[in-house]
């Protein structure tokens, strides 16, 4: 097999895996054999024994994962090109573009590595093993962007997803990978072109990998019930233009527009209004906020709705002396500061609640290894962050109202991180609320993947999901993952339902990312191994 045969079959395997990718909808099965190709390919040139073997599986696996990645969040270029060149944007996205297939990629060579010393039962559970740590690795570092880890694909079809409410993403990115590899056995059964039994059992067991899961997910959403404990909520979408919002409208234009909005829908009943990400963009003091005007407007407005609370996003600071520690650099001879991309809960009373968004966006607000990175600062500060990196807390938050109701508040690209989430469902949590400004992206299909992810978040913590997005899409999401009502792109509005609250917890809120932890034990034990049979090898030549 020469070269191009491989390529072509890198860039079908990329392009069935977009094709399946959300938000292009009722083509989500094909994650079950998209990467088919790339794993003939693999095979063929492993088969074929020529020099520089690794190499070849490296590049064609790098083909597969880099055009699947950079079709798939094309639009992280639209955002950075709003307010630089093309040329400066153009090679920044590379880094997200590229850095997520360089990882896909490894596991791919340590499988080919691994399958040099080992049957290919071990190897395949190596490449399930090496793909999942290099997904877990990608939502804990410093350039931390899991967006496109496999498990994420199901929120396109959240109806076979129910059983996330045990394994979170994870289970999914299984799910695809021992599909994957099945229907490549099936194939080479097939080719090979065994007589009986031999022939179909690959195939069969191809069938069972896919069909059971997907019919006990169908039975559990059908089934599924919830329990009726009603809250009036209203969520706003005030449509301010992101790149104007820091320097266009004043704080008080931008006020009364949620004002008006929270109140053309609500009712006597109400008990939470929802405002977007920074909705409240000047910096507020923590320390004094009770004194703050945007503070005393806002909870003007709350006076009218007896048992309201609400709950917006706020850019805000703090003070520390030299005493006190702070997670930012900022400071002078005597003090610290910090800035904070924040949630904040007002109320009807003195108690005012903070949450310090902690999953912050590398580049636009933290420069992840900055002594390395430091210069791309310049290109990133159009987007009203600080590159100097915003502060954040270690911890996720619930935020609870005199009524008792905790909810968790959530802060854009958060929402796509679920064991953090289910953190804070675990501590008392009853519903999410998501506040977000997808607008830097402008109309393409990051906010509408953004939506889908926070489905997931509701099955796998059964809460449901209160969106609540500067230009939208903004809305509601239920226990069972079905989006219940929500607005339009770029639409000035507000819309408002009853959500049932749930105090039960499942397993994956109680036990997290479980599977990637024992696949990354396994990984890591894998590679080790390599690196050992490598050393045996070397000290006897």
């Amino acid at each position: 097999m020469n070269s191009k045969n491989s390529y072509l079959l890198a860039i079908l395997s990329a392009f069935l895996m977009w094709l399946a990718w959300p938000p292009i909808p009722y083509t989500t099965p094909l994650l079950f054999i998209g990467l088919v190709p790339l794993l003939i390919a693999c095979e063929q040139i492993i088969l074929k024994k020529t020099n520089k073997t690794g190499k070849k599986i490296f590049l064609t696996a790098g083909l597969t994962f880099l055009v699947w990645n950079t079709a798939s969040i094309y639009w992280v270029y639209n955002a950075i090109n709003a307010v630089n060149g093309a040329v400066v944007s153009f090679f920044v996205s590379l880094i997200p573009f590229g850095l997520g297939a360089l990882l896909m990629t490894f596991s791919f060579w340590l499988y080919y590595r691994l399958k040099l010393i080992t049957n290919k039962y071990v190897a395949y559970l190596g490449l399930i093993s090496f793909y999942i740590s290099m997904e877990y690795l990608h939502q804990t570092w410093d350039l931390a962007f899991p967006w496109m880890t496999l498990g994420n694909g199901f929120s396109g079809m959240h109806q076979l997803a129910q059983w996330y409410e045990y394994t979170g993403v994870y289970g999914g990115s299984v799910w695809i990978l021992v599909s994957n590899i099945l229907a490549f056995e099936a194939y080479k059964a097939f080719k090979a072109s065994p007589s009986g039994f031999l022939k179909f059992r690959p195939a069969l067991f191809w069938i069972l990998w896919v069909i059971v899961p997907a019919a006990f997910s169908l039975a559990k959403y059908a089934g599924y019930k919830e329990k009726e404990v009603p809250v009036n909520v209203v969520s706003v979408q005030p449509n301010i233009d992101p790149y104007k919002k820091f320097g266009g409208l004043s704080t008080a234009e931008q006020l009364n527009i949620l004002t008006h909005l929270s109140d053309s829908i609500a009712q006597p009943n109400t008990e939470y209004f929802i405002w977007p990400e920074t909705a409240i963009p000047d910096e507020a003091d923590e320390d004094n906020i009770r004194s703050n005007s945007d503070f005393l407007m806002a909870q003007q407005f709350l006076g009218k709705y007896k048992n309201g609370s609400l709950i917006s996003g706020i850019e805000s600071r703090k003070f520390y002396n030299t005493k006190e520690t702070s997670s930012s650099s900022q400071y002078d001879n005597s003090t610290y500061i910090d800035v904070f991309n924040a949630a904040i809960q007002i109320e009807n009373s003195a108690n005012v609640q903070f949450y310090h968004k902690s999953k912050l966006v590398p580049g636009v607000e933290k420069m992840p290894f900055p002594a390395a990175l430091s210069i791309l600062a310049p290109v990133f500060e159009g987007f009203g962050g600080t590159v100097g990196g915003y502060g954040s807390q270690d911890a996720p938050q619930v935020f609870y109202a005199y009524s008792g109701i905790g909810v968790a508040p959530v802060i854009c690209y958060e929402s796509i991180w679920g064991d953090w989430i289910g953190r804070a469902v675990k501590d008392g949590a009853q519903f999410i609320a998501v506040v977000t400004n997808d607008g830097w992206w402008g109309n393409t299909s990051g906010k509408d993947q953004h939506l889908l992810y926070a489905k997931l978040r509701a099955i796998e913590t059964r809460r449901y999901v209160v969106r609540s997005a500067n230009t939208g899409i903004s809305c509601f999401i239920n226990q069972k993952g079905d989006v219940i009502k929500k607005t339009k792109w770029w639409e000035r509005t507000a819309i408002k339902s009853d959500i049932n609250l749930n105090d039960e917890l499942t397993f994956y809120v109680r036990n997290g990312d479980l599977i990637a932890y024992l696949f990354c034990i396994t990984g890591v034990l894998l590679a080790l191994f390599i690196a050992y049979k490598k050393w045996i090898l070397k000290s006897k030549s």
